[in-house]
């Protein structure tokens, strides 16, 4: 009977429900997309985080920003002495980024912090290779000079002056990161991957190979079985390696032991980058390293976060709170027409309530009658709203608006240059300056449906509260003495 009387008057009155659904819809639609553009904007955000330190990392550990000593200003000398003409001459300077380490025993401290499940030292460099010639200059005689001397100089000595010479040089520089191979799943290198020849085998802690970055690859001409030469030494290249968003986090990746050579800094790191073993502690985790371990700056990929600005920024702060609030007051709003509206249909129906009544029908049964309808409204609502919410979130991916990820530089951290110090990392300081671009999707997922189904139900609920309270306030003969 109850089913019977609902499918009877849902056919009879389909204008007004279709009016309720499509509120309801309304509101359930921009929901869903408000959400699914959301998590699309984490998902760019995390792009451009894993892009800067890696697959995994929840924090770094560096060295806390000191005062330079005297001295120790940073700034690269060349010394060369002058050989002759048409003999290139080059040198490389390997310099330490940011000009700071930690000891390299600071990982096994970290790692024995509660909360760190993996911990993993990384030393990233800067190199800095010129290269050139002297050229000699050319002494030429004054014309008709003759035997004529130089006026208060020695006798005999002839006019003129030399032309020509100098000297012409080309300073390149590029990035170097000394990776742990024994744990190759954590840090920087993990946000590349390996698309030709091989990674390094975790027996090559000290050996003379290296991958290459793609880009750095194709710009130097380099390929599998090719050497690179730096300070002297002499690598074989044995992967290339392609990051999968944004810039890579260095051109070339060294066995750590061969970076620490190189930058005549054994035993030492720049960076510790910590895995914690539940997201929900990092905080936690952050504090303890903090307490524990003196003279180090830990910063959280939420930190960096903060750092991030440009379009990217911009469109999460507009879908995170105008998005957000803008979809509460349109639901507000649908939930109230939707119960006004009930309401109304039951002021419409009080003959029709009144005479069920005075048939017998309880308070009860009449408001449970208009729930029922109400909630069959709302439900068609919420599946209108989900084929609507879900277009919406298609529409978004299908275009994929490319927003611009700007890194800024003013989040302390390392004690280095620019926004490199911010997470310690090889990719931040090689990213200063650099927008990334970011494709923009609207991932829809099933906590977001199931969202859409729970507000579907509520405000079925809501709107047959509404009416049903109304409903069982008839009494059976005011309502059959009105019509309707």
């Amino acid at each position: 009977m109850f089913f019977t009387y609902l499918r009877r008057e849902l056919r009879r009155r389909r204008k007004a429900a279709l009016v309720v659904a499509s509120g309801l819809a309304l509101g359930i639609a921009l929901v869903i997309v408000v959400n699914s553009v959301s998590a699309g904007m984490n998902q760019a955000q995390d792009k451009v985080l894993q892009s800067l330190y890696g697959l995994g990392t929840d924090m770094t550990v560096t060295k806390a920003a000191t005062a330079p000593k005297a001295g120790e200003g940073g700034r690269p000398r060349f010394e060369f002495g002058a050989k002759d003409d048409g003999k290139e001459q080059s040198s490389d300077r390997v310099m330490v980024q940011g000009f700071q380490t930690l000891a390299a025993s600071t990982v096994d401290k970290v790692a024995s912090q509660k909360g760190v499940a993996d911990a993993v030292g990384g030393l990233s460099l800067q190199v800095m290779k010129v290269d050139g010639q002297f050229k000699r200059g050319q002494f030429k005689q004054d014309p008709g000079s003759g035997g004529a001397t130089r006026q208060g100089g020695p006798g005999g000595e002839p006019r003129g002056r030399v032309e020509g010479g100098g000297a012409s040089f080309d300073v390149n520089s590029y990035s170097v990161y000394g990776t742990d191979v024994t744990k190759a799943g954590l840090g920087p290198r993990t946000s590349s991957k390996i698309t030709e020849g091989r990674a390094f085998k975790t027996s090559e802690a000290d050996a003379k190979v290296a991958v290459a970055d793609a880009s750095y690859a194709k710009e130097k001409k380099l390929a599998l079985g090719d050497s690179v030469k730096i300070k002297g030494v002499t690598y074989e290249v044995v992967g290339i390696a392609t990051p999968d968003s944004g810039d890579a986090a260095a051109d070339l990746y060294l066995p750590l032991k061969q970076a620490q050579t190189l930058a005549g800094a054994k035993g030492k790191i720049t960076t510790v980058y910590v895995k914690a073993t539940d997201s929900q502690q990092i905080s936690a985790v952050k504090r303890g390293i903090q307490k524990n371990i003196s003279g180090t700056t830990v910063t959280t990929s939420a930190d960096l976060a903060d750092t991030v600005s440009g379009s990217l920024s911009t469109a999460s702060n507009l879908a995170a709170n105008v998005g957000r609030w803008l979809s509460i007051a349109v639901l507000v709003a649908a939930f109230l027409v939707a119960g006004l509206l009930t309401s109304s249909a039951v002021s419409r129906r009080v003959r029709e309530f009144g005479t069920l009544k005075a048939l017998g029908w309880k308070s009860g049964r009449v408001t449970r009658q208009v729930v029922g309808e109400a909630v069959v409204n709302g439900l068609v609502g919420g599946a209108l709203g989900i084929a609507v919410g879900l277009a919406g979130a298609y529409a978004v991916t299908a275009i994929s608006p490319t927003l611009t990820a700007q890194l800024g530089s003013g989040a302390g951290g390392g004690g280095g240059r620019g926004p490199g110090v911010v997470m310690g990392g090889p990719g931040i300081s090689q990213a200063a300056g650099k927008s990334l671009d970011i494709a923009l999707s609207a991932p829809v997922s099933a906590t977001t449906i199931t969202l859409a189904v729970g507000l579907a139900v509520a405000g079925g609920l809501i709107a047959g509260g509404f009416g049903g309270w109304r409903a069982s306030r008839l009494r059976p003969a005011d309502a059959l003495r009105r019509v309707e």
